[in-house]
């Protein structure tokens, strides 16, 4: 009997090879949308106050969560969440506070070419301004400083881009797009801060991702390059950095980019004992339909998953009916809804 991904086939699943430069084929994907991006926090008004204050984001719901469907959906027992939605222009993120059962703390030797790794790229008008700010915050730095990203490197010539954390240590982008690049963010205003561009990711194996994320889930990849050269390595704070980086999209939403470290090869594993409720924890919501079918779909695939199964919530407070959470290959966690 087969198993994994190449039981699709007996699914009659559409299987998408991609051979760079030729258009993907148009099919109806799994997944039609990335509708947020989600971590774990310690303290939500320590952590609202930081976004709304510093990063200009603009809180649009908070509510608290609990009971058998919700220890269903999270695979855990015994907890109560506090969710709160922050918006930035046209994308939002999700913080969820667990106030019981708490967590672990990030790692403090926790590094950007760990597999754990996952941060959001907020889009700025002016870099220098928004790294001004955030110095006058004092957040805590994960580049060595704003990077500008070299000309020798097409894909990614005159972007600039600065990593730093928030106050429980997850990292964080703020990026700039020069002219030609990023056509969505070139439209003028007097904002500083203006949207979310991507979710990032660390994989140990990109071709292994792209067989979940396109050949399974039907995302379409937008770019591929290889980064490598002391900015890179000073924007992730990682000697020797060499990137493959892997850009993909749903048909609506903020794309999901792939990092894998070509070099060094020494980046740890997504810890195999981790719990939503622990700090490492994002979550990536995807929208999707007739989940039931899109959850054997996955198990039939060997996804891993986190809900025991599809899981009707008693009520919308999080803003949808029903969903469940699943693992990418490499422990990533993924929010599968339908609103």
């Amino acid at each position: 009997m087969r198993s994994g991904l190449g039981a699709l086939l007996a699914l009659s699943l559409v299987f998408y090879p991609w051979v760079p430069g030729r258009a993907q084929p148009t099919v109806a994907p799994l997944v039609s949308a990335v509708e947020t991006v989600g971590m774990t926090v310690l303290d939500m008004d320590r952590s609202v106050q930081f976004y709304t204050q510093v990063l200009s984001f603009t809180k649009v719901s908070d509510t608290e969560v609990w009971g058998t469907e919700y220890e269903q959906f999270q695979g855990l027992f015994g907890l109560r969440m506090r969710v709160v939605r922050l918006q930035l222009a046209d994308e939002a993120i999700v913080l969820t506070e667990y106030l019981v059962p708490r967590g672990r703390p990030i790692p403090a030797d926790a590094r950007s070419n760990d597999r754990s790794f996952q941060h959001i790229a907020i889009v700025v008008r002016d870099l220098d301004l928004a790294y001004a700010r955030l110095r006058t915050a004092k957040v805590q730095f994960a580049s060595t400083a704003p990077q500008l990203l070299p000309d020798w490197n097409p894909a990614a010539a005159g972007i600039r881009a600065f990593y730093f954390l928030d106050p429980d240590g997850h990292p964080l982008e703020i990026i700039s797009f020069p002219p030609g690049k990023g056509e969505r963010w070139q439209k003028p205003g007097e904002r500083l801060f203006l949207g979310i561009d991507h979710t990032a990711i660390v994989v140990g194996d990109t071709e292994k991702s792209l067989r979940f994320y396109r050949d399974l889930l039907g995302m379409r990849v937008t770019g591929e390059s290889e980064n490598y050269g002391p900015e890179q390595e000073r924007l992730n704070n990682v000697f020797g950095a060499r990137l493959r980086i892997s850009s993909l999209r749903a048909a609506k939403g903020p794309g999901i980019e792939l990092l894998e470290y070509l070099t060094p090869r020494d980046g740890r594993a997504y810890p195999e004992d981790a719990r939503p409720n622990d700090l490492v924890h994002w979550q990536t919501t995807l929208v999707g339909s007739r989940l039931t079918s899109f959850a054997q779909t996955l198990r039939t695939a060997g996804v891993r998953f986190i809900s025991p199964q599809v899981t009707v919530l008693p009520d919308r407070r999080l803003g949808f009916g029903q969903g469940f959470l699943v693992r990418d290959p490499d422990g990533h966690a993924l929010q599968i809804i339908e609103p």
